[in-house]
Order: structure tokens, then C-alpha cells, then sequence
């Protein structure tokens, strides 16, 4: 029996390995020139593919759908990834946070696990080839057309008794993923959910930000508020990067995947910095204190010089509106507060996300209502599945993003051979 799986990224070789595993004729069309590409780029060029925490653990790292992925992971879970790498002749190692690299520190060698299995079981993948349109017959999908890159009308059909979608977002188009099977779904009368950049850097309005470009802040905490409800939407602690556009690193790509919504409906949000949450509000008193009293004919524009990295002092000292040349024995109790203020709320408002070329998942995609979790078939359409990121299902960084691939992919394929043999 024949399955034709449209994608060679992370969903569409683990359907690929787990249709033909049992017994299916399978065959891959990717219009990329090789398998893989977007692999080769996930983790910095290292590619870590899965997280080591407990599964339960998974379901706090999925922003949107999570409980879509029972099935997925209860059929195949991040054990049974690290296993499938391990057999295919590549080590694994664990580092911080749970998360799961190649010994070698490269990515080609979690795609060559894959293509290798691939063409072990018979897998056949057709490169530089673009679908263009699926095949419905009395309501049932029953193959594709598809041309060669650069040469769209040359059209040829591809008949198969299962279809598998697992075609990528719109996130690093240059990857071949830019999201031009979602007008086919919607042709169907499928329901897709807006796509939206995730995991990507934050745009900010003040012009002080710009200003401290390539400065890395460690062990800080960043909160984001609704304007219009006036409630927090986002707090968490770790490190972030001021860029020539606004902020960047790991707790802003999160913060990203879970405000993104929020944000394009209110338009702006505010955002606060604590620059010392590992202080109390009486400790970092006490140390703005000290520091007067120590150095009582110092000079305001450097009060801040044992408290802050050099880039962010004159922007401090301009937000706090007090004379630089003011001696540090005439600052007033009032301004005092003013720089614990500042220190604990460092002020900015979040205007956008950064676009796909710039975002490592897609957010919304096709609806998971569409789709039947246990199986991963399209509920309307037998014949056909979807898997991956075309799903409106994404993941917060650590490796939780490709194992949802790689589950969902070995759940759809396994699903579709079943089905049709």
C-alpha cells in the first residue's frame, strides 16, 4: 500500500521511518534540494532534538494545545527518540536543562540518523519537488500533484492510498517552509487558526533601548503586562539581550509564543525589568545607601558604576532625570526611591514581534479540532493526515518543539500504514 508524505523535515522523516517500518510502500516529495533543512539550523547548528524531563513535564512546555498531544507522546515519546538516534550509530548527551544533543555537536547528524533509516527501509524521497494541490475524490483524498522546483507547470499526480501533510510553517521561509500548503487546507473548508511568528525577538517603542545594542543582561526578571486589563501576562527569570530593535534571548523568545495573541490584539504591551529580583526591596535600599555614603563628592553620573553594566548607566541616569554632575551627598531620599524604582521596574512597551524570518516555530496553523488526535487524521477527509508545525500547536524552546514533530510524525505514520494495509 502506498503513503505519500509531503515534507522531509522533523513530522514528515518520522512518519516517513514509522510508515515504512510497518510494511508501507512510502515515498517523500520535498522541495528543498535536501532532507532535513531546517533541522540543520535548529540549535545554534547542534540541533537538540529532545528534552530529557519527564513526559509529564512536556505538557507545561506546550503553549497552545496541549492536551492534543496525549496520543502522540503516550505512542511515541522522548525515550523512544533517543532511542531510535542512539540505534541509528549516533551518541547523545544531556545538558543543562534537559536538553538532548548529538555528542558531535552537529546537527547533520540527527538528519543523517534519519535519512539513513530512511533508505534502510526502502523509503523513497523525491528532492526539488513542490506539491501543488491534493487529489479528493468522493470525499476522500487519494494523492497529490506536484511539479519540480522552477518548473510548476509541468505537473504530475501521485496516487497513494494515504496522504500525510507535514509540510513546516511559515517561520525561516528560506527553509522551504513558508506556509503554502495552508490556502489547500482552507480549500477544503478546513478551519486554520492565523499564523503568527513565535519563539522570535520583541519590538519596543522607547528610544533609550537601541541604545544599550548587544547588551546581555544575566539573572534578571522580565514581567509583561495586558494595558487594557492591567494584569501580568508574563514573568520569568533568566537572560535576555538588548538589540537595535528592542530585546531579544531565551525569556523574551518565550515570553514571545505566550503574549503573541495577546499582543496582536491590544497592539502594545508594557514590560518592566527587575535588575535585581535577587535582592529585597530593604537589601537594595540599604545598598543605594551605602553607596551614598561611601562616596559622598562622587559625581550622580556614576552612581551607578558598581551596580550596572557600563552600557546601561547613562541610559539609567537619563531615566532617572537627576543632574549628572550632582554630587551623591545631595541626592534626596525622593530620588533614591526614583532609582529603586527604576531598578526593580526598568520601563519599556513592546509594540511587535519580529516577523518569520526571524521566528524559530510558527504559531496557529490548522486547527487541532480538525484533527483527530489518537490517529492524526483529518476528521473530514479520510486519507488524510497532518502532523508538525502546521498543527496550531507550539512548544517553548529546550527541545519540545521537535519532539512534538517527531511524535506527531511517528503517530501519523504509524496511523496511515495501519489504516491501509
Amino acid at each position: 500500500m502506498k503513503i505519500i508524505i509531503v515534507g522531509a523535515g522533523a513530522a514528515g522523516m518520522a512518519a516517513a521511518a514509522s510508515s515504512a517500518e510497518n510494511g508501507a510502500d512510502v515515498t517523500i516529495l520535498e522541495r528543498n534540494e535536501k532532507a532535513g533543512k531546517k533541522i540543520y539550523i535548529t540549535g545554534k547548528g547542534r540541533c537538540n532534538f529532545t528534552n530529557a524531563a519527564p513526559i509529564e513535564d512536556f505538557y507545561q512546555n506546550i503553549v497552545t494545545n496541549p492536551k492534543f498531544m496525549y496520543s502522540a507522546f503516550a505512542h511515541f515519546d522522548n525515550q523512544d527518540m533517543i532511542k531510535f538516534i542512539e540505534d541509528a550509530g549516533v551518541p547523545t548527551k544531556v545538558e543543562r536543562g534537559g536538553r538532548l544533543f548529538p555528542v558531535s555537536d552537529h546537527a547533520s547528524d540527527i538528519t543523517r540518523a534519519f535519512t539513513q533509516t530512511l533508505k534502510r527501509l526502502g523509503v523513497k524521497t523525491e528532492l526539488d519537488t513542490r506539491v501543488t494541490g491534493l487529489i479528493v475524490e468522493d470525499g476522500k483524498v487519494t494523492g497529490v500533484k506536484a511539479a519540480e522546483e522552477g518548473h510548476l507547470s509541468h505537473q504530475k499526480e501521485y496516487r497513494a492510498d494515504a496522504v500525510i501533510l507535514a509540510a513546516g510553517g511559515k517561520s525561516y521561509p528560506t527553509t522551504g517552509s513558508d506556509g503554502n500548503l495552508i490556502p489547500m487546507l482552507k480549500d477544503l473548508g478546513l478551519k486554520v487558526n492565523q499564523c503568527y511568528p513565535a519563539l522570535v525577538p520583541l519590538e519596543t517603542e522607547e528610544a533609550y533601548i537601541p541604545q544599550m545594542q548587544g547588551l546581555s543582561l544575566k539573572n534578571v526578571e522580565l514581567r509583561i503586562f495586558s494595558v487594557k486589563k492591567k494584569k501580568p501576562v508574563y514573568d520569568e527569570f533568566g537572560e535576555m539581550l538588548f538589540t537595535h530593535f528592542g530585546i531579544s534571548g531565551p525569556i523574551v523568545l518565550s515570553a514571545s509564543s505566550k503574549i503573541a495573541k495577546i499582543l496582536m490584539k491590544e497592539g502594545t504591551l508594557k514590560g518592566e525589568i527587575d535588575l535585581k529580583p535577587h535582592l529585597s526591596e530593604e537589601k537594595l535600599r540599604n545598598r543605594l545607601i551605602r553607596i551614598v555614603e561611601e562616596n559622598p563628592n562622587r559625581n550622580f553620573s556614576h552612581f551607578f558604576d558598581d551596580l550596572l553594566p557600563s552600557k546601561m548607566i547613562p541610559v539609567m541616569v537619563d531615566l532617572t532625570g537627576i543632574d549628572p554632575a550632582k554630587k551623591l551627598n545631595s541626592v534626596t531620599k525622593q530620588e533614591r526611591e526614583k532609582i529603586l524604582e527604576l531598578l526593580r521596574h526598568f520601563p519599556l512597551t513592546i509594540t511587535c514581534t519580529r516577523g518569520f524570518n526571524e521566528a524559530i516555530i510558527t504559531g496557529g496553523g490548522l486547527s487541532v479540532k480538525e484533527v483527530d488526535p489518537k490517529t492524526m487524521q483529518v476528521k473530514k477527509y479520510p486519507g488524510l493526515y497532518a502532523c508538525g508545525e502546521m498543527l496550531d500547536v507550539d512548544a517553548l524552546t529546550g527541545g519540545f518543539n521537535l519532539q512534538s514533530a517527531f511524535s506527531m510524525g511517528a503517530l501519523a505514520g504509524y496511523s496511515a500504514s495501519k489504516e491501509t494495509i
